[in-house]
């Protein structure tokens, strides 16, 4: 029962976390880009907060490492990632934006291992991560003269947002604070919702005036802010605490495939041989890095069946 139980809420997060990127392209139509960001933590924030209050022992960080932690997760995990990714959707398909992102766990693996040095890294390992890089570069399409075209300058910014979101893991688990991960991402929602509005309506001029608040407009919102964000989030505690963390990072490699599918149905995306050429080469990827980790988990299962 409990296996059925982690493949619904393995399969629920894929696809919340992999159509997010198509509600993400979707209300880029409406909204300017960072403030749309904003909008939608400013919402889920709130909601994670109470969230926090309700399951947590202590819902308010309280020692400096706390809000260290706190400070790393609003700049990197929710500012910057998502300044990135949503400008970058602008100027590229949701499909090679979710394609780029899923490279993530590639870069933790590589920061981990540079911050948190348990070992260096071997030939397999940095094969692992050219193999990833080599994805992104497939995707770009780096031709001659092509640097300004709007699609490299796009996959440039989602792979900026995947290093500001690796990094940001990575740092999290070093300053190893005594929160509880509802209150870290709760708290770190609502500051990087307050960094997204500054930067938004500060440098770049965005404003709320530009807002064409439609329905389809409202839909992409309230779906980002409770059902990627929100509940999306619930299921990614659930299942990081009965999986860990290498089954879980699996997410990031089905999350493209749903975003190629929901926009190809729901926007007329096209899904083009070179982005699953990408896709396969940051899998192929992962798969190096984590071999270990993944021969010891499928130990286990095997162990127990």
């Amino acid at each position: 029962m409990a296996r059925y139980r982690n493949v619904v809420a393995f399969v629920g997060l894929s696809v919340l976390w992999g159509s997010a990127f198509v509600a993400i392209k979707a209300g880029l139509d409406f909204f300017p880009p960072v403030l749309f960001a904003a909008i939608r933590y400013e919402v889920a924030g709130v909601l994670m907060l109470a969230y926090a209050a309700v399951v947590s022992p202590d819902p308010v960080p309280r020692t400096r490492r706390d809000w260290a932690t706190v400070a790393v997760g609003s700049v990197l995990l929710i500012g910057a990632y998502h300044a990135f990714l949503f400008v970058g959707e602008v100027h590229t398909t949701s499909a090679a934006a979710a394609v780029v992102v899923s490279l993530s766990p590639v870069l933790t693996s590589v920061f981990a291992r540079a911050i948190l040095p348990d070992s260096r890294l071997g030939v397999p390992e940095v094969g692992g991560l050219l193999l990833g890089l080599l994805g992104v570069a497939i995707l770009a399409g780096p031709a001659p003269g092509a640097l300004a075209e709007a699609d490299v300058f796009g996959t440039t910014l989602v792979f900026l947002a995947a290093l500001a979101f690796a990094l940001g893991s990575v740092l999290t688990r070093w300053l190893d604070a005594d929160l509880s991960v509802e209150t870290m991402e709760a708290w770190s929602m609502v500051g990087g919702a307050v960094l997204l509005h500054a930067v938004a309506v500060g440098p770049l001029g965005e404003s709320l005036g530009a807002v064409d608040w439609t329905p389809t407009a409202l839909l992409a919102l309230g779906y980002l802010s409770v059902g990627a964000s929100a509940l999306g989030f619930l299921l990614y505690f659930d299942l990081l605490e009965r999986l860990g963390p290498v089954e879980i990072n699996l997410v990031s490699y089905v999350a493209p495939i749903v975003a190629a599918v929901v926009g190809a149905l729901a926007l007329g995306e096209q899904l083009d041989a070179t982005t699953g050429v990408g896709f396969l080469a940051i899998l192929a990827g992962f798969l190096l890095l984590k071999r270990d980790a993944l021969r010891a988990t499928l130990g286990r299962q095997e162990s127990s069946q």
